[in-house]
């Protein structure tokens, strides 16, 4: 099967941290691995933003990456992309008028946007995938909401018009139907974890305190409720906070998240117990996972959460906002605890609870490992998004009978 996947913004050989580079390329370039492995003939579409990326990069066996040209080389805010989403399209659609997909699937909104306006005249099926929802944030920032206004009507378009539309957990399902989705046009294929690579085995980041060591990772922006994660802290005083994400280290003193962090941490009187990191390599992740006697994941709102499944991987318990996509990852009482989101004061409740029960804890890392194996490996998610695809050819001819 011929399988072309796009993701516009976020190209699944971009170094993960930045303000617009995170899950979603992670996930774009799992499940692309993941597809191949399973005999899918995949190429990636991404948006050309450096003049010296090659046409075309071979990223692994059965998997190339495309760099398509839209709009100037150059990095471009997400949010100001879509003036060449025309451009994108139109790229896509000659490239595929020669040789058609069997299924395209598109990944963020303006992904969706392009993907239909291309392969819909082509008869190419399309297949949404939009990782996070325009509404959602809108609810949660308000004025501080930086998406284009035209983002929520764009939306519903996308949403009617694909084929099928691949929540991310539950929680989205209802926020598709709500924007005028066909219920039987959804369906749910969370995101996935490389179980091979976040195991409870293998080596730790290093710690020199006797403190217990609770862990957070995420994108340096306000969503992510670090901030919270900071706040709890004070309420817990044999523990130290170590942040991965955002820049680089070196870079940390220049970037106004960071910095409103570590003031907030000063404020408080814990900044000798909060280590801001910066970005950390990818290979650092599982070791700093594994360091760590809890993590914490307490976003203010978040489509699915990669972080909490990488984290059950290594076996060790999360403690996570009840919202959004960690309803679903997260088993409350079983593999971690789930709190109310923007609560610090039962963020830290929790995690004192959970810090001062050295069992409890190991139990509920060895049920991360097991729920993540189960149910959240690349493989299983790679053949439900399969099974998805084959599903195509009967949601047409259903909707192909005349009313």
């Amino acid at each position: 099967m011929r399988i072309d996947l796009v993701s516009e913004h976020a190209s699944p050989l971009a170094a993960v941290g930045a303000v617009d580079s995170g899950g979603q390329n992670v996930h774009v370039a799992a499940l692309a691995l993941a597809l191949a492995r399973r005999g899918g003939r995949v190429v990636v579409h991404t948006r050309r933003d450096d003049d010296a990326l090659p046409a075309r990069v071979a990223m692994g066996p059965g998997v190339v990456v495309h760099h398509v040209d839209a709009g100037p080389a150059c990095t471009i805010p997400k949010d100001d992309l879509l003036p060449h989403m025309d451009a994108f399209a139109a790229r896509l659609r000659a490239t595929w008028s020669s040789v058609p997909p069997d299924v395209v699937h598109a990944h963020f909104w303006m992904s969706g946007r392009a993907a239909v306006a291309a392969a819909g005249p082509l008869g190419v099926p399309v297949v949404q995938t939009f990782h996070a929802l325009g509404t959602v944030k809108r609810r949660h920032q308000g004025a501080a909401d930086t998406s284009p206004p035209q983002r929520l009507a764009e939306e519903r378009a996308v949403a009617r018009r694909a084929d099928l539309v691949l929540a991310t957990c539950r929680d989205e399902v209802a926020e598709l139907v709500a924007m005028g989705a066909d219920r039987a046009r959804v369906r749910v294929v969370p995101c996935g974890v490389d179980v091979r690579m976040f195991t409870p085995a293998g080596p730790r980041a290093h710690r020199s305190s006797v403190r217990h060591r609770v862990v957070t990772v995420g994108r340096m922006v306000e969503r992510k409720g670090i901030d919270g994660a900071i706040a709890a802290l004070a309420l817990v005083p044999d523990a130290e906070l170590v942040v991965a994400g955002g820049p680089p280290r070196t870079e940390l003193a220049a970037d106004p998240e960071a910095r409103r962090l570590a003031a907030l941490a000063r404020s408080l009187d814990v900044d000798d117990r909060v280590t801001l990191l910066g970005a950390v390599a990818r290979a650092g992740m599982p070791p700093l996972l594994r360091s760590a006697d809890a993590v914490v994941c307490a976003p203010r709102y978040e489509p699915f959460g990669m972080v909490a499944l990488e984290a059950m991987a290594c076996g060790v318990p999360v403690v996570a906002s009840a919202v959004g996509g960690l309803l679903d990852s997260v088993a409350d009482g079983v593999t971690g605890v789930l709190v109310p989101p923007r609560d610090p004061d039962a963020l830290a409740a929790a995690l004192r609870a959970l810090l001062a029960d050295p069992a409890r804890r190991a139990a509920m890392g060895r049920a991360g490992r097991r729920r993540a194996l189960a149910c959240f490996g690349w493989e299983r998610i790679a053949e439900a998004t399969l099974d998805a695809y084959r599903s195509l050819g009967a949601i047409r001819r259903v909707q192909a009978v005349p009313a």
